[in-house]
């Protein structure tokens, strides 16, 4: 009998755009977040299986469907997934997800949320805690980004307590 399994997926780019958040500062005290506003991005691919709080995350430079396909390929071996473990996938309707020519693993089986849900994307809640660390932050360039933010996915993968408590909604099974 084959194992199945639920996981999330999600795409979250970042760049060189500064995260700007709000910081407590004492009265009368200004901080300030050095910022220069530029436009080059990557993409940061998270799988979450919300019932234990495990993570698989990816970068890539770009979206589309042959990326999609090459993810999901690798998200596969590193899981598992085949004829004795099978993956439901559950993603939005990007038209990279959704595309005729993407071809799926064997043991990976697309799960699709209905449109304009993010709110059930339990994939979703991963990007506050992932970026946390990079908030006010400047970097130079997209590899010194690389480089905090696979810090933060590496520390994250370590947490699945943290992780289960942001995404495991109450409707998520229980059992896969």
């Amino acid at each position: 009998m084959a194992v199945i399994e639920q996981w999330a997926t999600d795409e979250h780019r970042l760049g060189l755009q500064p995260i700007l958040r709000r910081v407590w500062a004492r009265r009368g005290q200004r901080l300030l977040a050095p910022v220069q506003p530029r436009y080059q991005w990557l993409y940061l691919v998270g799988f979450v299986r919300p019932l234990t709080g495990q993570t698989e995350w990816q970068w890539t430079s770009t979206v589309n469907v042959e990326v999609f396909t090459v993810v999901l390929n690798q998200f596969a071996q590193a899981v598992g997934a085949g004829s004795d473990k099978q993956i439901l996938l559950v993603l939005d309707n990007a038209g990279w997800h959704t595309s005729a020519t993407l071809t799926v693993p064997d043991g990976i089986h697309l799960h699709f949320l209905p449109p304009y849900t993010p709110e059930l994307q339990p994939a979703e809640r991963l990007w506050s805690l992932a970026d946390a660390p990079l908030a006010n932050r400047h970097f130079a360039t997209l590899d010194a980004l690389e480089e905090a933010h696979a810090q933060r996915c590496a520390q994250l993968q370590q947490q699945p307590d943290l992780i289960r408590r942001y995404t495991h909604y109450h409707w998520w099974s229980a059992t896969a």
